[in-house]
Order: C-alpha cells, then sequence, then structure tokens
C-alpha cells in the first residue's frame, strides 16, 4: 500500500505542476516551485526517517503544504499523500493534529479557488479528511488486532509443539523405564532372593555377603531410577541435596559443596549431573583407595559445572580410553552425557596423585534447542 501512495503522490505533484505552470505566468511560477520541490523533498524525507527525524520532517511538510495550497490551490489533489504521511510520521496523538491542519489548508485553498463563493469546497476537504481518519484508525485497530491474534496463534503452535514434545519424551520414558524394571531390576531381585537364601542355608563369606550389600544398592538404585524415569521431571528435592545422596550411598563421607546461586536446571542437566556423580564416587569407592573425596557443584551465569575430586591412587587417562564387558565403560559414559548437552568433560589425574573430574554444562544450549525445535514445528 505505501507503494501505491508514493506513486499517487508523485503522479498527482507531476499533474498539479504542469497544471500550474500553464495557467501562470513565469513571474508566478518561482516561489510555487520552489515551495513544491521543497515539498517532495520533505516527503521523502519523512517517508525515510524514523523517531524524531520523522517528526520533525512532517511538521515542516505540513507548514510547507499549508502554505503552498493557499497560493496554489491546484496542488490541492496532493492532500492525500500528505495526510498518509501524517498518519505515518508522527505519534497517534499528533497525527490527528497534523491531518487536521492538512485538511483545513487544502479547504482554505480550494474556498480561495472558487472565489471565496463555494461552500461546497470549504467543507468537502474537511468532511474527506474527517472520514480518511476514521477509516485508517479503523484499519489500524484492525491490524493490530490481527498481528495480536497472530502472535497468539504462534504462542499456541508453539506451546503445542512443545506439548507433543513433552508427552513423546515421556512415552520414551516410560517405555525405558518398563525394559529396566523387566529386565535389570528383576534380575538383581532374583540375584539379591537367590544369595539370601544360600546365606540361611549355608552361610557366605564376609566379601561374599558385601557384594550382596551392594547388590541391594544397585537394586534400590535401579528401582529408583524406574521410578524416575517414569514420573515427571520436576525434582522434589534441590539438587544439592540429590547430589549429597547419591555420592554418599558410594563414599559416605564425601563432602559436597556449592558455589553461586543455585537455581532450577533443565531436567536433562540435572539428570545428567546426578548420574555423573554417582558413577564417580562409584569408581572413587572401587578403585581410588581415597583418603577423602569431595564434589562442587558451581552455577555460573550460563552454565552449570561439577568437579569431583579425590586424593586416591589416581591413574593414566589415556590407559582408560577403550572398555571391555568387566568394566571401563564410566568416564566414557560421562562425557557422552556431557558432550550430548553441548558441555566440556575433563579428567586430570597421574597414577598416585589423585583425580579431578571436571564437567561444564552451558544452560542456554538446552533453552535455543527446545526453542529452534518449536520453531522448525510451525513450517
Amino acid at each position: 500500500m505505501n507503494f501505491a501512495v508514493h506513486c499517487g503522490f508523485a503522479l498527482l505533484m507531476t499533474a498539479s505542476l504542469i497544471r500550474y505552470v500553464f495557467r501562470h505566468g513565469p513571474d508566478e511560477n518561482t516561489m510555487v516551485l520552489v515551495l513544491a520541490g521543497l515539498l517532495c523533498g520533505l516527503y521523502v524525507t519523512a517517508v525515510r526517517s524514523r523517531g524524531l527525524s520523522a517528526a520533525v520532517a512532517t511538521w515542516v511538510l505540513v507548514a510547507v503544504w499549508t502554505v503552498l495550497v493557499v497560493l496554489a490551490p491546484s496542488f490541492a489533489w496532493c492532500a492525500f499523500g500528505v495526510f498518509f504521511v501524517c498518519r505515518s510520521g508522527v505519534p497517534a496523538r499528533q497525527a490527528a493534529v497534523a491531518t487536521a491542519v492538512t485538511a483545513l489548508s487544502t479547504a482554505l485553498g480550494l474556498f480561495k479557488l472558487s472565489g471565496f463563493t463555494d461552500i461546497a469546497a470549504l467543507l468537502g476537504p474537511l468532511a474527506a479528511g474527517l472520514v480518511l481518519t476514521l477509516v485508517y484508525e479503523r484499519l489500524e485497530t484492525a491490524l493490530s488486532r490481527q498481528a495480536a491474534l497472530n502472535d497468539e496463534l504462534r504462542e499456541a503452535q508453539i506451546q503445542a509443539v512443545a506439548a507433543e514434545r513433552a508427552a513423546g519424551t515421556m512415552a520414551e520414558r516410560e517405555r525405558v523405564a518398563r525394559e529396566i524394571h523387566d529386565t535389570v531390576t528383576q534380575g538383581l531381585a532374583s540375584t539379591v532372593l537367590l544369595l539370601e537364601a544360600a546365606d540361611r542355608k549355608e552361610g557366605l563369606s564376609p566379601e561374599v555377603r558385601q557384594a550382596t550389600e551392594q547388590l541391594r544398592l544397585n537394586l534400590a538404585e535401579t528401582r529408583g531410577l524406574v521410578h524416575e524415569l517414569a514420573t515427571a521431571d520436576a525434582p522434589e528435592e534441590p539438587l544439592e541435596t540429590a547430589l549429597a545422596t547419591a555420592v554418599r550411598k558410594h563414599v559416605a563421607d564425601m563432602r559436597v559443596a556449592v558455589v553461586g546461586q543455585p537455581r532450577e536446571l533443565p531436567a536433562e542437566v540435572r539428570h545428567a549431573l546426578l548420574r555423573i556423580a554417582q558413577s564417580a564416587a562409584a569408581n572413587v569407592l572401587q578403585h581410588a583407595h581415597a583418603q577423602t573425596a569431595s564434589a562442587t557443584l558451581g552455577y555460573l551465569p550460563h552454565s552449570v559445572t561439577l568437579d569431583i575430586y579425590d586424593d586416591g591412587r589416581g591413574f593414566a587417562p589415556d590407559a582408560t580410553a577403550g572398555h571391555t564387558r568387566d568394566g571401563g565403560y564410566g568416564l566414557r559414559a560421562m562425557r557422552q552425557r556431557v558432550e550430548q548437552l553441548g558441555g566440556t568433560f575433563a579428567v586430570e589425574s597421574a597414577p598416585g596423585e589423585g583425580t579431578v573430574i571436571g564437567v561444564e554444562i552451558p544452560l542456554f544450549h538446552t533453552a535455543e534447542s527446545e526453542h529452534s525445535e518449536a520453531e522448525g514445528g510451525l513450517h
């Protein structure tokens, strides 16, 4: 529509100039031609400018237009282009005043052209200005309402995509929970029952009893995992509390510290940190033979960190790059969890010098991924 208005203004200005030049002598043309050229320049400036510059250019345009149309009523038809500039170049309250001035000056110019005898020439532009103002305001209201409806529809579509994604995630979690329950959990439970029966019947060595107790712990953890997978993602306790509970199942006196201001984390980040801490604590118990161990959870502005330290016997990280059916998979699984969330994973250790496992997960990675997936669902 803007292009059509600009073309119409250019066409009307050209026709008005030709009409005026043919009807007036050279001695009368100079001032009018200067004002017409200035009006065209101001029109372009007002259209291309924004903010305060556009408002100033619009008001100067109205002033020049008033002088021009009173001096040369032949340019009265160009008022339509000036009207639209007034509606878009200044704030709403000023626009009403600017369009009123434009309509009044046009009416005076046409009334002068009629020899101050044609009342219709005086009232016509005023009525046209009023009608155009009402139509324009009605159109702006309709467009604003349509834009609001479009925003609401877009938000509803995003929420629908998110809900569908959440439902799919929940269904998959329930499926995995069922598989774990029907295989790993049942197998662990059966093994524990068999060992308890054997202990009651024949008596078991302390080592086997210790292994039985570890199986009970693993069974409890597996059942907790099944429950967590099959229920909602909302955490029931602070992350630092859950983390302390997870690591102290393996290292009872492991220290847990928090740095920064705790805040709610995405469910997948929370889950990854818990599993990494749990796996690292299990490694401390099984391999490190450490005197002390600690876990530090850090909340940074755009990421969350987890550092797990022990003063045990250490190891050469390069020597654990592979894994077998008997073990060696823990560090690789930790790294995969972190990298899937766009984070970084590091291990610092050497024989006899203890071990530090460092994790950093950016929090913006998850939010941007969900947003892009939601937008992708709109296309």
